[in-house]
């Protein structure tokens, strides 16, 4: 029994990566609401590479509708203002010094909905990872039985506790897309 909890273990460790993924995905689509999360995928050209913008500078949220980048090298405003506005999230930043103004404008309908169906696909790949995790669980309770390491009876226990964990994550999986739904089309 015990190898059945270690196999657990390992399969919700890899269960709840694809968890961090999914929020690490949902803190990139922005919903109205300045948050830091919105430029941390944002990448720099500078010192010869492409680098991620919370390390060339610091993000700060002033007000509701306003980021804020604190470029530490004057040398990349221009890169950092660049980077921001090829993005693709939609965002137009405005230099001050080493300081850059990014502020975030009202969704529109449509957009929403290019949301909405972003945050749908982040979540149906989690999903495919999760289950992906679930093969590899039922391969491996399958080569034991091969093996014959553990009993026709405990494949049939471990698959069915294997089942109940992948239930339980494609359940917080859709939680979360709901959740970031609502967030999404609040106006």
């Amino acid at each position: 029994m015990s190898d059945l909890n270690a196999l657990m273990d390992d399969l919700t460790r890899r269960m709840d990566g694809a968890l961090d993924s999914l929020r690490r995905d949902f803190a990139g689509l922005r919903s109205g609401r300045a948050s830091p999360a919105l430029l941390e995928p944002v990448r720099v050209e500078a010192y010869g590479g492409e680098v991620p913008l919370t390390q060339v500078g610091s993000i700060a949220v002033p007000e509701a509708r306003m980021l804020t980048v604190q470029v530490w090298d004057r040398a990349l405003v221009g890169a950092v203002e660049r980077a921001i506005r090829d993005s693709g999230l939609g965002l137009n930043p405005a230099a001050d010094g080493q300081i850059i103004r990014v502020p975030i404008p009202q969704l529109t309908e449509e957009r929403r909905h290019e949301l909405a169906r972003a945050a749908a696909r982040y979540s149906e790949g989690a999903k495919v990872a999760v289950r992906g995790v679930r093969r590899d669980g039922m391969d491996k309770t399958k080569g034991l039985e091969k093996k014959s390491e553990i009993s026709q009876d405990d494949v049939k226990t471990w698959s069915d506790a294997i089942q109940k964990l992948t239930d339980q994550y494609v359940k917080k999986v859709d939680d979360m897309l709901a959740e970031k739904d609502r967030e999404i089309k609040q106006v």
